[in-house]
C-alpha cells in the first residue's frame, strides 16, 4: 500500500538539503482517463541506470496498492517508444531528508516544466511528519497532480495553475 501526500514547490530552499538526485522517464502503458474508472495504472520507468515496471490500483484518498519490478533497461526504452500512451514524463528528482522522512522534490522538464512538486512517503494515512517551509498548497487530492495525468494533459496547458 502506498500512502503519500504532495504538495507544490513555493521555493528553492531545499536545494541545499539534496542528499542525491536521479534523471527519471515514465510512460503509461494504461491510464486512468484512457480505461474504466477504477482501474489499474500501469507504469514503465527508467530511473537512472535501472527500470521498473510498476501498476498502482486505483486511489483511495492518499492511499492506494502498488506493486513494482525491476526489468532490463532496454525493455524499459522500448516500451517507453513503443508502448506509452501520451508523452513520457520527463524529471529529476531530488533526495531531501526532512525530520523522519525523506522527501522526493520533482523538478520536471519538457511538457511539465515548470512544475516542482514535492512527495513525502507515509506508512498510514495519519502518520506525523515535519512540514518543510518550502512545501506549499497541499494537491494530494488533485488528480491534475498525478504523473498518470500529466502524461494525458501536461502542466504547460493548463493555462494558469488553477
Amino acid at each position: 500500500m502506498e500512502v503519500e501526500r504532495k504538495f507544490i514547490v513555493d521555493s528553492d530552499a531545499w536545494r541545499e538539503h539534496v542528499t542525491d538526485a536521479v534523471h527519471i522517464v515514465q510512460g503509461y502503458l494504461t491510464q486512468p482517463g484512457n480505461a474504466q474508472p477504477g482501474m489499474a495504472t500501469v507504469r514503465v520507468r527508467t530511473k537512472g541506470d535501472r527500470a521498473f515496471l510498476t501498476i498502482k490500483g486505483p486511489s483511495r484518498g492518499i492511499a492506494r496498492t502498488e506493486f513494482e519490478y525491476e526489468i532490463p533497461v532496454a525493455d524499459a526504452r522500448s516500451m517507453l517508444d513503443e508502448l506509452a500512451q501520451g508523452p513520457v514524463v520527463d524529471k529529476v528528482r531530488h533526495l531531501v531528508p526532512v525530520g523522519d522522512h525523506v522527501w522526493e522534490v520533482d523538478v520536471f522538464a519538457g511538457a511539465n516544466a515548470p512544475l516542482v512538486m514535492a512527495e513525502v512517503e507515509l506508512a498510514g494515512p495519519a502518520e506525523p511528519f515535519a512540514m518543510p517551509a518550502w512545501a506549499g498548497r497541499d494537491v494530494s487530492d488533485d488528480p491534475r497532480f498525478y504523473n498518470a495525468n500529466l502524461s494525458r494533459v501536461p502542466y504547460s496547458t493548463w493555462g494558469t495553475e488553477g
